[in-house]
C-alpha cells in the first residue's frame, strides 16, 4: 500500500522538466548578429533613400530615360546589394565551425554552435558538485587511529567485516580501497578471500545494531576473534566509551567526513573488544578539478560550487579544491526578508551554495543573468538540467544522463573537466577572429556608404553594377580564411562592445573615405580620368578601374588591423590568411593593368594604388591603438549617458573611494606596526646593553 502525494508535474523530475520548457530565450550571439545587421541595414536604407528619391526629383523629365525610376532603382539597388553584408553570418558561421571541429579533436562535442563564441564571455561559471567536481565515488580518508595499529591494519579489519557482493556504496568504497593498498589481497585465486584468515560467522547491516560483524579464524595460530564495522558511537560503546574517540568523531563530521568505527576482540577473550580506529569517507574531487578552477580563475572565470550535500561538506570539498569557503545554504536563494538586488549581491559574492534543489540552480543562473553576467553551468543529473538549459552555456560532463546531455549546449566526452580550460582557450580565440571580421565588415560597409553617397549626390557617378558585385564576392570569400587566421586570446572574458564597434568603424570608415576621394581627385584632375557614366567611350572610362582596385584594396587591407586591439605586428597573421587577402588583391590588380572587366590603366599607376592601400591600413593602425587607450566606460557613459550607465558609473566611482580608503587603512597600520617594532628595538637595546655591561664586570673579577 502507498499514498500518492503529487503526480506530473508536481513531483521532483516533473519540476525540473517544467524549469526546462519554459527556457527559451533568444542566445546572447543572436542578439549581437542583429544589432550589428540591424544598424548596417538601417544607414543603407536611409541613405539609399535619400539617394532615390534625390535622384527622381534632381533628373525629373532629363533625357536618355535618365530621370526614369527604373533606371534609378536599379543603380540604388546594386548599391543597396553592395552595401549590406550578407557574407556577415556566412563568415561568422564558419570561423564558428572550425572552432567547434577543433574542440571535437579534444572530446568536446558542440551541441549548438553558438555556444562557441558565448563561451568566451562567460565569466562566472557555475557547477554541480557530485559527480562534476567530484568522482561520485565515495573512498577512503586520513583515518583515526588507536591502539597502535596503523592504516593497514584499520584497512584490512574493514575488509574482514565488510559484505562481500553487496551493493552498498560504503561496503563497495571499504572493499575498493583494501584492495588497491593491501598486499596481502593482490594476487588471489578467489576474490572473497582473505589469505591467512577465514570467515566463519558474518552478521550484516542491521538498522537496529548499525554495524556488521564477523568471526575470523587466523589459519597460522588458530585463534579465533571477532570484528565489528559500524556507526561510530555505535563501536565506541563496544569498546566501553573513548574520549578520544569521541573528539576525533567529532571533528571529522566538522569537516563534513562520514566516519566509521571498526574494532575487534582481544587475543584469548571473544567478549573484550578494543577500538581500531575510525575510517573516515568522502567523496573526493576528480584529479583535475583543482587545476582547472584555478586556470579558470587565472582566465578571469569564477567558478561557483553548487550541490545538494550539506554545507560542511562543500565546504570541506572547497577546501580541497583551493576555493574560498565562503558558502551560502539555499535560503539564502528563497529569503523573504531581502530584496532581489540584495539576494543577487550575495550569488556574486559567495563561492558556493549548498542544500540546494533544481529550482535553486536555475535561480543562481537567473540572478546572475539579470545582472548582464554571462553564464556557464555544468553539471550531470537530471535535477541540473533546467540550469543546464537555462544557462548561456550548459556543459555536460562525462557519464552524464540522457536529461542532461538533451539540455546542454555542450557535451564532454572525456573524464574530467581540464577541457572545460580548452574549451575557453579556442572560445576566446574564435572571438577574437569573429569581432576583427566584425569591424573589418562595418568600417567596409561605412566607408562604401559615405563614399558613393556623396559622389552619386554631387557628381552622379558611382561604379558599374558588376565591379560592386565582384567586390562583395571576392572580399567576402577570401575573408572566409580568417576562421584559420592566427588569434590573440584574452586573459579575461571577452565582450561584444558594439558602441565602441560602431565609433571605431565610423572614425575607420571615414579616414578610409578621405583616401578615397584623394584617389579620385588625384587621378580625375591630374591624370585626366573624369567621372563619366556608362554612356561614354570604354577607354574613357579609366577611373572605374582606379576606384575598383582601390576600393576593393584599401578596406580589405584594413582587416591587417582589426585582427588585434594592439599594433599588428603584436601577432603577426597566419601564413594562409595573409596569402589569401593579398592573393585577393592581386587579382584585382592583374584585372585593371590587363582589362577585360574593367579598362585598362597603365601598371604603374595601377601598382601605386595598391601600395598606398596597403601603407594606408599601417597608419590607420595607429589611429585604432590611440582609439582603444583612450576608449573607457566613463568615456562612453559621458557620451552616452543612458540611466543604467550612469547608475553604473556611479558604482564603479563608490567602489574606487572604498577601496581607496581600505587601501588607506592598512596603510596607517602598516605605520603603526613599523613604528610598534621600532619602539620595541629601542626598548632592547638598553637592556643589552645593560646585560653586555653586567657580563664584562663579571668578567673582570674573575
Amino acid at each position: 500500500m502507498a499514498v500518492v502525494t503529487k503526480t506530473g508535474g508536481n513531483t521532483f523530475i516533473g519540476r525540473a522538466a517544467n524549469l526546462i520548457s519554459i527556457t527559451t530565450e533568444e542566445g546572447h550571439f543572436q542578439k549581437v548578429i542583429n544589432r550589428i545587421g540591424n544598424f548596417l541595414i538601417l544607414i543603407t536604407v536611409v541613405l539609399v533613400l535619400i539617394i532615390l528619391i534625390y535622384q527622381l526629383v534632381h533628373f525629373h523629365g532629363a533625357p536618355n530615360k535618365k530621370g526614369d525610376f527604373i533606371t534609378i532603382l536599379g543603380k540604388v539597388l546594386v548599391l543597396t546589394v553592395a552595401a549590406i553584408p550578407v557574407g556577415l553570418p556566412t563568415v561568422m558561421s564558419v570561423t564558428m565551425a572550425v572552432g567547434a571541429k577543433q574542440l571535437a579533436a579534444k572530446k568536446v562535442i558542440v551541441k549548438r554552435l553558438t555556444a562557441v563564441e558565448e563561451m568566451a564571455s562567460v565569466s562566472v561559471l557555475c557547477s554541480d558538485k557530485t559527480g562534476t567536481l567530484t568522482l561520485n565515488e565515495l573512498t577512503f580518508d586520513e583515518p583515526y587511529l588507536a591502539n597502535d595499529y596503523s592504516s593497514d591494519d584499520i584497512l584490512l579489519y574493514s575488509y574482514l567485516a565488510a559484505e562481500a557482493g553487496a551493493n552498498d556504496p560504503i561496503e563497495f568504497a571499504v572493499r575498493t580501497a583494501a584492495e588497491e593498498q593491501l598486499e596481502i589481497l593482490k594476487g588471489r585465486t578467489h576474490k572473497h578471500e582473505v589469505p591467512g584468515f577465514k570467515v566463519t560467522s558474518f552478521l550484516p547491516f542491521n538498522p537496529s545494531t548499525k554495524l556488521t560483524q564477523a568471526t575470523i579464524t587466523n589459519l597460522e595460530t588458530s585463534s579465533t576473534f571477532k570484528v565489528a564495522k559500524g556507526a561510530p558511537q555505535v563501536i565506541i560503546r563496544l569498546v566501553g566509551g573513548d574520549d578520544d574517540a569521541v573528539r576525533a568523531v567529532n571533528a571529522l563530521a566538522k569537516r563534513g567526513l562520514r566516519a566509521l568505527g571498526v574494532a575487534r576482540t582481544v587475543e584469548g577473550n571473544m567478549d573484550q573488544w578494543e577500538l581500531i580506529g575510525m575510517i573516515s569517507l568522502i567523496d573526493p574531487p576528480r584529479p583535475d578539478s583543482a587545476e582547472t578552477i584555478r586556470r579558470c580563475n587565472q582566465m578571469g572565470v569564477s567558478v561557483k560550487m553548487i550541490t545538494g550535500d550539506q554545507l560542511i561538506i562543500a565546504k570541506e570539498v572547497a577546501h580541497r579544491l583551493g576555493m574560498q569557503r565562503v558558502m551560502l545554504d539555499a535560503g539564502h536563494l528563497v529569503d523573504s526578508d531581502k530584496s532581489e538586488d540584495e539576494i543577487t549581491e550575495h550569488v556574486i559574492r559567495a563561492d558556493g551554495f549548498a542544500q540546494v534543489i533544481p529550482e535553486h540552480k536555475y535561480r543562481v543562473v537567473e540572478l546572475l543573468q539579470k545582472r548582464g553576467i554571462l553564464v556557464g553551468m555544468t553539471g550531470d543529473g537530471v535535477n541540473d538540467a533546467p540550469a543546464l538549459k537555462k544557462a548561456n552555456v550548459g556543459i555536460a560532463v562525462h557519464g552524464c544522463t540522457d536529461a542532461a546531455r538533451s539540455a546542454a549546449d555542450i557535451v564532454l566526452l572525456a573524464p574530467g573537466l581540464s577541457t572545460i580550460v580548452d574549451g575557453l582557450m579556442t572560445s576566446r580565440a574564435i572571438f577574437q577572429r569573429m569581432r576583427s571580421y566584425a569591424l573589418y565588415r562595418i568600417t567596409s560597409t561605412v566607408h562604401f556608404l559615405m563614399f558613393f553617397f556623396i559622389v552619386v549626390m554631387a557628381y552622379d557617378w558611382s561604379l558599374p553594377a558588376h565591379l560592386l558585385i565582384l567586390i562583395c564576392i571576392l572580399n567576402d570569400l577570401a575573408t572566409l580564411v580568417i576562421a584559420v587566421d592566427n588569434a590573440q586570446i584574452s586573459i579575461h572574458p571577452d565582450k561584444w562592445r558594439i558602441g565602441q564597434l560602431i565609433t571605431m568603424s565610423i572614425i575607420l570608415g571615414s579616414c578610409l573615405t578621405a583616401l578615397s576621394f584623394a584617389h579620385f581627385f588625384t587621378f580625375w584632375k591630374h591624370f585626366g580620368y573624369a567621372p563619366v557614366d556608362d554612356t561614354a567611350p570604354y577607354d574613357d572610362r579609366k577611373l572605374e578601374s582606379i576606384m575598383y582596385l582601390h576600393v576593393s584594396s584599401a578596406p580589405h587591407f584594413v582587416i591587417f588591423s582589426t585582427r588585434l586591439t594592439g599594433y599588428f605586428w603584436e601577432n603577426l597573421p597566419s601564413p594562409i590568411f595573409a596569402a589569401v587577402i593579398i592573393g585577393t588583391q592581386i587579382i584585382a590588380l592583374l584585372m585593371v593593368i590587363f582589362g577585360g572587366l574593367t579598362p585598362k590603366v597603365p601598371a604603374g599607376q595601377a601598382i601605386v594604388v595598391l601600395l598606398i592601400s596597403f601603407m594606408y591600413f599601417i597608419l590607420l593602425d595607429f589611429v585604432k591603438v590611440q582609439i582603444f587607450k583612450l576608449w573607457s566606460f566613463e568615456l562612453t557613459a559621458t557620451f552616452v549617458p543612458t540611466s543604467v550607465r550612469r547608475h553604473k558609473l556611479a558604482d564603479r566611482k563608490a567602489a574606487k573611494i572604498q577601496q581607496e580608503r581600505v587601501w588607506g587603512s592598512v596603510d596607517k597600520v602598516r605605520k603603526i606596526a613599523v613604528m610598534a617594532a621600532v619602539v620595541s628595538s629601542f626598548q632592547e637595546k638598553p637592556l643589552h646593553a645593560e646585560h653586555h655591561a653586567e657580563h664584562h664586570a663579571v668578567e673582570e673579577v674573575k
